[in-house]
């Protein structure tokens, strides 16, 4: 069911059984599909200043990866890349899609990458947005949580947002206000957000994009990077690497802008999607 963005409120009222567990998600618009795929430790709410501006000429379908937001990983799914990807692929089955567009953040970069190279789902196009591929891409913070799980795993709950709230914060190159910082924590709040945090911390791994940075070269669908040009957490020298390693690739800087793009500068973000995807007509 296609529905209209509330300005007040973000969320996704639709739930999808998978066989890694239940998909909250959300579809916009009319057009041309589009699939957004955010990153950790985001969830879909970091698309709904892009979503309004994509929807002027797409169907936009949005939803959370398995173990954030209002997703559930089945038990013993763990919610690393791979699954995501096969979860994806298990999604535009249901929604019936033939060759979307595919739009990923972070590791929603690398998903949507394995999705189409591993896979095997055609796609009409790619945008990559500060995308974790070209491994090793895990941040020091990311490496001494999964060297000390046990230690942030049974740390008193109130001590460990501290924590989180704080690194958070340099995911953006702009302020950000206490209620979107409320928001995003929201998924991670007490011991059970607490250890869903540290599940998806433990998943992840560069070793999921390994096969996948093997097939860049076999590309031939248009491809968009795009890089926040104050990211912190991944330098925007590795868009370069990554546009250089994807035949035909195009790249965009995003100015005043830190890791987490669309927050810092959802118009600029979002106006490049709208122009490579209209860029790229449908044969």
């Amino acid at each position: 069911m296609r529905t209209s963005i509330e300005a007040e409120h973000w969320g996704l009222p639709d739930r999808i059984r998978v066989s890694g567990g239940e998909v909250a998600a959300r579809t916009f618009g009319e057009g041309p599909p589009v699939v957004l795929v955010h990153g950790t430790p985001a969830w879909s709410y970091l698309w709904r200043k892009v979503v309004p501006v994509l929807t002027r000429q797409h169907t936009v379908y949005v939803w959370d990866l398995l173990g954030f937001g209002d997703s559930r990983a089945a038990p013993g799914i763990a919610p690393s890349i791979a699954q995501q990807a096969h979860t994806l692929a298990e999604l535009i089955e249901h929604w019936g899609l033939h060759a979307p567009s595919l739009v990923g953040h972070d590791i929603g970069g690398g998903i949507v990458l394995r999705t189409h190279l591993i896979e095997r789902i055609p796609v009409h196009s790619l945008a990559l947005l500060d995308a974790a591929v070209l491994g090793p891409w895990n941040t020091p913070f990311t490496e001494h949580q999964q060297r000390y799980e046990d230690a942030y795993r049974t740390m008193p709950a109130h001590i460990f947002s501290d924590i989180i709230s704080a690194r958070l914060h340099t995911a953006v190159h702009q302020p950000m206000d206490d209620a979107t910082a409320t928001a995003y924590l929201a998924p991670w709040a007490g011991e059970t957000g607490q250890a869903r945090w540290l599940d998806q911390v433990s998943a992840v791994t560069f070793s999921d994009t390994i096969d996948v940075v093997d097939q860049l070269d076999r590309i031939s669908t248009p491809t968009l990077v795009l890089w926040g040009e104050n990211d912190e957490w991944l330098a925007p020298a590795t868009g370069d690497e990554l546009t250089a390693a994807i035949p035909g690739a195009c790249q965009a800087a995003i100015v005043q802008a830190g890791h987490f793009l669309t927050e810092d500068n959802p118009h600029d973000v979002a106006h490049a999607l709208l122009q490579f995807l209209g860029s790229t007509p449908r044969t």
